[in-house]
């Protein structure tokens, strides 16, 4: 009802124009109010989703990134690849997409350092073993992908030697940051923090000796494209080793919905050119994986 059409009635009815105005305006908030609540209770389409938490945020998630994400990748999806049979065997999940199984960020270096950096860790971690398998020699260039706040780094570091170099990448700003700082501050004259980006690390075309992916594969999007490209990265013998989470509830670790099983990650890294040439069993909670660029498997992607 309009202003005017109220106003005449309330001289016919004796009202004040102002009295039947504001009755108005009162029908007219309670008839919305009831279409509203009329429409909740149907499930109205246009009413947003809930959005999902992020629980591994919330817990904190002691697995990084483009990183340990530690920090820290993800053509065909694994989905398509499945559907045909071809997939991993018995056990192995399957995937829509090579995507990462959680996003959340890693902006706080300090205090992912108490997490990531825990002396405990050493203990199930094995970082000894771990570089061990990657057979790094003196004067190489290592890739350290999410490395997050550098427990890695100093391993690579003494690895490499003074005539070597460690490509500290991480795709968050604080983190590469405190990968400088902590480089200065333990004289690691031979690292090289990098901000990557979560699609590319930014590697240099045909010269990286040895790539390490820590508790950051997971974390990846569109694997098949990405380490596809990084085939034509990798110098000549090059090598690349993936650690993660066995999928099981783990005393550490992210929750078993965001790790991937062993086989889906071989499954995934041959589908993009590559070839499992070993692989080590002695960390109690991770699978430690190596792979060769596969001979004759062309490189995918986009030129840099």
């Amino acid at each position: 009802m309009s202003g005017s059409r109220a106003a005449a009635g309330a001289r016919r009815s004796g009202r004040s124009p102002a009295v039947a105005i504001g009755l108005a305006l009162v029908g007219l908030a309670l008839a919305t109010g009831l279409a509203l609540l009329a429409g909740c209770a149907a499930g109205d389409p246009a009413r947003p989703a809930a959005q999902t938490t992020q629980a591994a945020a919330a817990s904190g998630d002691p697995s990084h990134a483009a990183g340990d994400h530690d920090h820290a990748a993800e053509g065909a999806t694994p989905a398509a690849l499945g559907s045909e049979g071809t997939g991993p065997g018995a056990g192995a999940e399957q995937h829509d997409a090579d995507d990462a199984t959680a996003h959340h960020p890693f902006d706080d270096a300090q205090r992912w350092a108490k997490v990531f950096d825990d002396p405990g860790r050493d203990a199930w971690q094995k970082p000894t073993e771990v570089i061990a398998a990657m057979t790094i020699r003196p004067g190489m260039m290592v890739a350290d992908i999410g490395a997050g706040t550098g427990y890695f780094t100093a391993y690579l570091s003494r690895a490499v030697g003074p005539e070597g170099t460690v490509l500290a990448i991480d795709p968050e700003p604080d983190m590469v940051k405190h990968l400088g700082q902590r480089a200065h501050k333990d004289g690691l004259g031979n690292v090289l923090p990098v901000l990557g980006m979560f699609e590319d690390p930014f590697l240099p075309r045909g010269r990286v000796d040895r790539v390490l992916v820590v508790d950051t594969y997971h974390h990846i999007d569109d694997r098949l494209d990405y380490f596809g490209r990084m085939r034509r990265d990798m110098a000549p013998g090059g090598r690349l080793v993936v650690v993660d989470f066995h999928k099981r509830p783990l005393p550490v670790g992210p929750p078993p919905e965001h790790k991937l099983e062993r086989d889906t990650v071989v499954y995934e890294m041959e589908h993009a050119g590559w070839r499992l040439d070993g692989e080590i069993k002695s960390l109690p909670y991770q699978y430690v994986l190596i792979f060769d660029p596969a001979p004759g498997a062309a490189s995918s992607g986009a030129s840099r």
